[in-house]
């Protein structure tokens, strides 16, 4: 069977672990060659290695347009041409209520979660209209961008703005044969989630088990996810299977915004007070 990205180029953003470090694992071993964007170099460049002349890693802060400007470049630069950007670096951002929001928060989490999935489309786009048309792109959203809960206001208005963003892109970009879609991972067990509320990283693993063990009963499927199965997901949207598919947004959920759940009966934020105390008090 032919490799589904043979010959192919990829830009994946924040590929230095969860699931951007699946996706361009996945990528690879479909036959494509990829360039890891992250802040964290030693990871990122640790992956790179790993997946031998495959990858390269480069620098890369998704709040500055230059250096997405510069991952594309590098794309050209080392493989000769793009054929998928894959938008997916992100933290949870700001986490205060609307009642004690923070301006300065808000904007710094739109522009880590939503301008640089606008830069990636800008950069990737002019890209492939020198190259003649045709293209993948593919943006990370969240659960958090299909409604309201524990989010917090910053997080859950960017990613909502993701879905909105990759719909205009459809209106701009299908006439010319480049492809713009929405992931959107509900429970996924990565580093960056217990990172993203405070866990120290030698608490995250058991916080991750912890979250786990509450959370995966309370969702359809009856379990938590990884991110090997958004990587598959994301390989389906950048290959040619999906040749006919843009300006989707699919839920990898486990079915959890399929039906009515509230905040599945836990505070995930109180949860990662609990390990960050309790980390604190040893």
């Amino acid at each position: 069977m032919t490799a589904l990205l043979l010959r192919k180029v990829a830009v994946v953003t924040g590929g230095a672990s969860g699931i951007g470090l699946a996706s361009a694992e996945r990528f690879v071993a479909e036959g494509a060659r990829v360039v890891i964007g992250d802040i964290a170099d030693d990871h990122g460049r640790a992956v790179a290695d790993r997946l031998g002349d495959a990858a390269t890693f480069v620098h890369t802060d998704v709040t500055d347009e230059s250096a997405i400007e510069g991952i594309v470049a590098a794309a050209v630069a080392t493989y000769g041409r793009l054929d998928v950007m894959f938008n997916n670096a992100g933290n949870q951002g700001d986490v205060s209520s609307l009642s004690d929001l923070d301006a300065d928060g808000f904007d710094r989490t739109l522009a880590l979660l939503t301008r640089s999935v606008a830069l990636g489309h800008k950069y990737a786009s002019r890209q492939f209209r020198a190259q003649g048309g045709g293209g993948a792109i593919i943006s990370t959203s969240s659960t958090a961008g299909l409604q309201g809960a524990w989010a917090g206001p910053a997080y859950t208005a960017a990613k909502h703005a993701v879905i909105g963003l990759v719909r205009q892109a459809v209106a701009e970009l299908a006439p010319l044969g480049i492809r713009s879609n929405v992931i959107a991972p509900g429970t996924i067990m990565t580093p960056i989630m217990a990172n993203a509320f405070g866990v120290p990283a030698a608490q995250a693993r058991e916080f991750l088990a912890y979250l786990a063990q509450e959370l995966g009963p309370k969702l359809p499927i009856g379990r938590v996810g990884v991110p090997e199965e958004v990587a598959d997901v994301a390989l389906f949207l950048a290959s040619d299977l999906s040749r006919y598919v843009t300006g989707v947004t699919v839920p990898i959920d486990g079915g959890a915004t399929a039906v009515t759940q509230g905040t599945f009966g836990i505070d995930v934020v109180k949860a990662a007070e609990m390990f960050t105390q309790g980390a604190r008090a040893a």
